[in-house]
């Protein structure tokens, strides 16, 4: 405190300048309207650049509470999609729920209802840790049992395809990323329909391989890659990305596809768990089928 007060002391003439500079600007700003509104414009556009500059700042800190919004309303909006789905079939109105089985009579007497199914749930969910770097790369989100999500089920992002559910356990799950050298995804090219198999060789973190294509298909760079619904995990039309490189190499039975993924593993923040209500009974049937074939 003594040494504050002596420095304000050693420069008191200084500070006496400053306080008389700091006067007379406010005089000249009271007393002369030209000098007062350009001071009052200066001022206002000052103030508004540095209130831009902290609302910035709290926006940046707030991405993650919006990031959640928004994938908890994609994920609603899906539901909603799918539960407006329906088929006409030549019996009484049944309404297929994720709980229950509603018989509605009908009283038109013409035999002509709706079966409306809601075949896919999604649950949004927050990644909390994630790889791209190994040969075999997992995601862990912050979703588990409580929230309903079972092994087996797929998981995407807004973006695109991301991974099956691998282990659950209460309150988390792992995810077997697509940037898995085991995983293989069922894929379909867009424009020609013809479908094969996606899987990723352990290399480029943005790049895929599309397998199986045969050489009389013709694809070209920039081709849509989906998903292509020929199994019970995941639905069909989800994005997966596109076409990035074509090679036929002669003599060679199918195309060398590399495909360029359209999410971006190493941005990957939030993702929708789906829940497909039929798969226990596609899978049961198939089993059926392999078995008899034995």
């Amino acid at each position: 405190m003594e040494r504050l007060i002596l420095f304000v002391f050693q420069n008191r003439a200084f500070f006496t300048f400053l306080l008389l500079e700091v006067l007379c600007a406010w005089l000249i700003v009271e007393n002369n309207a030209y000098q007062g509104t350009k001071f009052f414009n200066s001022s206002n556009g000052l103030v508004a650049t540095m209130n831009n500059f902290s609302q910035s700042v709290r926006d940046y800190f707030q991405l993650s509470e919006v990031n959640r919004m928004l994938s908890e309303e994609n994920a609603s909006l899906k539901q909603t999609l799918e539960q407006q789905r329906k088929q006409v079939y030549p019996t009484d109105s049944v309404l297929i729920d994720t709980t229950a089985v509603t018989r509605v009579d009908t009283t038109n007497g013409r035999g002509v209802d709706t079966i409306s199914f809601k075949k896919y749930e999604f649950i949004s969910a927050k990644v909390v840790n994630n790889h791209v770097d190994f040969f075999k790369n997992f995601i862990t989100i912050n979703k588990g049992k409580d929230s309903g999500i079972e092994q087996g089920m797929a998981v995407i992002s807004p973006l695109g395809v991301v991974g099956k559910v691998k282990i659950v356990s209460e309150h988390f799950s792992v995810v077997t990323s697509i940037l898995h050298i085991d995983v293989m995804v069922s894929a379909i090219l867009k424009r020609t329909e013809h479908f094969g198999t996606v899987q990723w060789d352990g290399r480029n973190p943005d790049i895929v391989e599309f397998k199986y294509i045969p050489p009389h298909v013709l694809p070209v760079v920039g081709d849509t890659v989906m998903t292509s619904g020929y199994n019970a995990i995941f639905p069909g039309g989800v994005m997966i990305g596109v076409i990035d490189e074509v090679k036929l190499n002669e003599a060679a039975l199918f195309y060398d596809l590399k495909v360029r993924l359209s999410q971006d593993f190493r941005k990957l923040s939030f993702v929708n768990v789906v829940k497909n209500h039929q798969q226990q009974e596609q899978d049961s049937l198939e089993q059926v089928i392999l078995k008899l074939e034995r």
